[in-house]
């Protein structure tokens, strides 16, 4: 089917405002506690109340996000403000680390045995101070970046289960997030450490986890970039891939580097032709660089954030490069995205569908899925076709 920029607009606006901000706006806040609950049923039915640190963090920029780029409207700052005030009190253990999963009181449950709970910190924090003007949420983002700056080679630091040295490997996700995380700082790090940090994490993304022949991102490499022949060393994230190819092109956009934004779609083309199902539609979760079987027995369900990052980087590439493959490939991404995943009777997106492409998990949120992959993908791709749209004026 042949869509109008236009007419996509219209689609990504009114989904947002009028179908998936209403959803969390209505089922997931806990004035009581602090927070927000994520475990939703398809109806928005809350069916567990524990509270994860990288769903929070998410929430909390959704709404800080949403103020600063549209409109600073009371309700979505208030939002931000039930998260941000629960996190800051109970997020951190006395080292400044950002727990994994607390109680719905803010009891801690699981340790911060990774980064990643703090980067969503730094993000989260970094708009809120912004939308809220209230400068301990500063510190709190700048405590945060510094954090994982810290421990970016050693993200799991005492937590890691690996036994040092004998086959020691670095995952794309440090440098993908840490890519956008530090665009998301940008108003409050110097010039000097944006632009090292930037020029850093897009070299390593390009250089290191790049697979020159294959034109495909690798999930793991060791440290000095090479593959290396097992499970984690062989691994595709198709998701990963393409969504870090869009905080590339996002990079290089602020430089008019038009090298690396080509670059970076064509590495977003062929992951696409490498993970696309030819039988059932839909890009697989993960895969094997060799073909072999995967050992995540997930391999081959369909995801949310996967195929919405997907929207994302194909409007992103078209915008940027007028390349027609991005556009045909934009057209076949959003017809099976908006005809397996959205839901028209509920509100708000299905995560999880088998192979086929049938609703595996009846939920709206969990303990992954929370108020940010729908609704930052629905307000980027409208920022897209609204810039599409005016230049075909």
């Amino acid at each position: 089917m042949e869509y109008n920029f236009k007419d996509l607009t219209e689609l990504y606006k009114n989904a947002l405002f009028n179908d998936v901000l209403p959803f969390w706006e209505k089922h997931s806040l806990d004035w009581q506690q602090g927070g927000y609950f994520t475990c939703l049923d398809r109806q928005g039915k809350v069916y567990d109340t524990d509270k994860f640190i990288w769903l929070q963090n998410r929430q909390v920029w959704t709404f800080s996000m949403l103020c600063n780029q549209l409109e600073k409207r009371e309700n979505w700052l208030s939002i931000a403000r039930n998260g941000a005030n629960f996190l800051a009190q109970h997020g951190r253990d006395s080292d400044g680390n950002w727990y994994f999963a607390l109680t719905r009181e803010g009891r801690p449950l699981v340790q911060p045995y990774n980064i990643f709970s703090d980067c969503f910190a730094a993000m989260a924090f970094s708009q809120y101070a912004l939308a809220s003007g209230e400068d301990w949420a500063k510190d709190v983002a700048m405590q945060a970046y510094n954090n994982v700056l810290r421990r970016q080679d050693n993200p799991k630091g005492k937590y890691n289960k690996t036994y040092p040295g004998t086959r020691p490997m670095k995952s794309l996700a440090v440098p993908m997030i840490l890519a956008n995380l530090t665009l998301e700082m940008e108003w409050l790090l110097s010039t000097e450490t944006l632009e090292n940090v930037l020029a850093a994490t897009v070299q390593e993304v390009m250089n290191d986890f790049l697979d020159q022949e294959q034109g495909l991102m690798y999930e793991n490499v060791a440290p000095d970039g090479f593959h290396i022949d097992c499970f984690e060393g062989r691994l595709i994230n198709p998701g990963h891939g393409i969504e870090a190819m869009w905080f590339i092109m996002d990079i290089a956009h602020r430089k008019n580097d038009t090298k690396t934004i080509n670059q970076a779609v064509d590495v977003v083309l062929n992951i696409l032709n490498f993970a696309w199902d030819n039988e059932y539609g839909g890009l697989y979760y993960f895969m094997d660089a060799d073909g072999h079987p995967p050992q995540q027995l997930e391999w081959d369900q369909k995801l949310w954030w996967v195929h919405l990052e997907s929207l994302v980087a194909l409007a992103m590439a078209y915008h940027l490069t007028g390349r027609e493959a991005c556009w045909e490939w934009y057209q076949k991404m959003h017809d099976y995205a908006w005809s397996h995943f959205a839901d028209s009777e509920s509100g708000e997106w299905f995560g999880y569908l088998n192979r086929r492409g049938e609703v595996l998990l009846n939920l709206k949120g969990g303990k992954w899925k929370g108020c940010f992959h729908v609704p930052r993908a629905l307000y980027l791709c409208w920022q897209q076709f609204v810039m599409l749209s005016a230049k075909t004026v």
